[in-house]
Order: structure tokens, then C-alpha cells, then sequence
């Protein structure tokens, strides 16, 4: 089967579109040597390490490798702008990256699904919204649903949310043509869902401060245990912690009853201490 020319706005790895460009170039010729002549790289297998994710690549090399893959134009100042995507260390200049990466028309042309999906972990309203559906007195209206919500988010956000929730099929019309909520579940197509998880659980732990000075009391609990332990008690405890987490899911029916408000349910465990070493000497010393 003949090998077809990889294009470069599929892609959101850098790596992965060199190792499919040079299988393509290899079924015709091409070789490591080759393709780093190209770039003008003195090293036959520098290239190679950078497909395997040994070695990274510099920007001014990052454009040359791009004109030896035969980028031009857009695809050539797009490749660069995955290799920053890739190799950013840290996340706000990962999530930079993305935003340069869909500033360009073609790739969101080709990953219109996946930027759904990517918006519905980006927007932390979208799922509240999804929520809200399967209140009895929910209205298919984004001025209603603006204001149903805390924080209040504008009319146009709500307009395109519900958008986004039926494209990905998380709402559809019944037989009387409402919107009603449905079992499909979504996950972040794009290697982006990481980034934008973390933008969502920042959106909600917000939402939770917030909650302090927005709901009374009896309508929120807000509580907090500070524990020394061990690592197995922190994986342990990342087990309750997540089985806890399911059990919610799985017994949502008994309580709902008459469904009529979304609410936010927040885990957050992390270090407050780096591991302390032991360094009392043994009792045999």
C-alpha cells in the first residue's frame, strides 16, 4: 500500500508527524542522512533521536527541519508552533502554545469534534449546563440559563454552550423535540485534555471560595483535614478518595428526587510537606 503525505495540521505531535513524514520520504528513498542534509543538521541521526524524544529542537532548527519535510508557509510557521506545544515545561506557556496553534484556520477545520470536547472541559458553565437539563423546569433559553447559574455567565456563553452540548451529543430532542439530558459521556479527544482539566478543576475550586461568601451554611460544606502519612496511605487514600467518587455516580437516582439545582462536589488532595527522609541511625549502628 503506497504511503500518502502526512499533513502537518492533523497533527498536535510534532514527533509524530516526523516519524510519518519520514516513513512516507523512507518509501521513497529518503534516509536520515537524507532528511538532515535537508535541514542542514550534520548529525545523520539527531533527527532520529528527536522522532524517539531524546533530543528536543531549537527554534532556529525547528524552522529547517520544517522546510526538509517540504513545509511552506502556514504549514511550516504551524510545525513550529507544535514543537513549542510539545516542548513548553511548563503550563501556561503549553496552554500559549495551543492558543497559537488554533489561531490557524485549517487545523480547526480538521478538529472541529476535538474542539468541541476541548471546549467542554475548558468552560466549567458547560457542565453545569448539562446538569441543568435534567431539572423538570429547565428552559431551552440562553437568557434563562445565564441567570440560573452562580456565577452568572452571559447570554451568548449559555447560546454556545448548548451548542456544544448537542453537537457532542450530550443533549437531544425527544420525541416532543426538548432538549433532554443524555448517557453519553465525553472525553477529551486532543492530547490537550490534561491542560484543560487542570483549567477546569482551577474554575471549580474557585467556584468552591467563592461559595463561601455567596451561599449560607445550610446550602454548602466546606471541610478540610490536614494528615501526616506515608505513600502507601496517600495511594490508598487516592483510592477511597476515587471509590468514593464512583459510588456518588453510581447512586446519583436516590438523590435526585425531583431534580430542581446542579451542585459542584469537589476532591482535592495534594502535599502540603516534601517526603521526609528518615536519618535516624539504625539501631544496630
Amino acid at each position: 500500500m503506497e504511503l500518502v503525505r502526512p499533513d502537518v495540521f492533523t497533527y498536535l505531535d510534532y514527533r509524530a508527524f516526523l516519524r510519518d513524514y519520514f516513513a512516507y520520504g523512507q518509501s521513497r528513498g529518503l534516509s536520515h542522512r537524507g532528511l538532515a542534509k535537508r535541514a542542514g543538521i550534520r548529525s545523520p541521526s539527531f533527527l532520529l533521536t528527536v522522532m524517539d524524544g531524546r533530543k528536543t529542537l531549537a527554534a532556529p532548527t525547528a524552522e529547517r527541519v520544517a522546510h526538509a519535510c517540504r513545509l511552506e508557509g502556514d504549514a511550516a510557521q504551524f510545525f513550529g508552533c507544535l514543537v513549542q506545544f510539545n516542548q513548553a515545561d511548563n503550563s501556561n506557556a503549553k496552554r500559549a502554545a495551543y492558543e497559537q496553534i488554533k489561531s490557524f484556520a485549517e487545523w480547526r477545520r480538521i478538529h472541529e469534534l476535538d474542539l468541541r470536547r476541548d471546549e467542554y472541559f475548558a468552560h466549567w458553565y458547560l457542565p453545569a449546563i448539562r446538569e441543568l437539563a435534567a431539572t423538570e423546569s429547565f428552559v431551552e433559553d440562553p437568557a434563562w440559563i445565564a441567570k440560573q447559574l452562580r456565577p452568572r455567565i452571559k447570554v451568548g456563553e449559555a447560546r454556545r454552550a448548548l451548542e456544544t452540548l448537542v453537537a457532542l451529543g450530550q443533549l437531544q430532542r425527544d420525541d416532543e423535540g426538548r432538549l433532554r439530558l443524555t448517557e453519553e459521556s465525553v472525553s477529551s479527544g486532543l492530547e490537550t485534555g490534561s491542560l484543560q482539566l487542570a483549567r477546569f478543576h482551577r474554575a471549580m475550586m474557585a467556584r468552591a471560595s467563592d461559595a463561601i461568601d455567596t451561599f449560607p451554611s445550610a446550602e454548602r460544606d466546606l471541610g478540610s483535614l490536614t494528615l501526616c502519612i506515608d505513600d502507601e496511605g496517600l495511594a490508598e487514600l487516592k483510592r477511597r478518595l476515587q471509590a468514593f467518587r464512583r459510588e456518588l455516580l453510581l447512586d446519583e437516582a436516590s438523590l435526585a428526587g425531583r431534580r430542581n439545582r446542579v451542585v459542584q462536589v469537589n476532591f482535592q488532595l495534594f502535599p502540603l510537606s516534601e517526603a521526609v527522609e528518615d536519618d535516624a541511625p539504625d539501631d544496630d549502628s
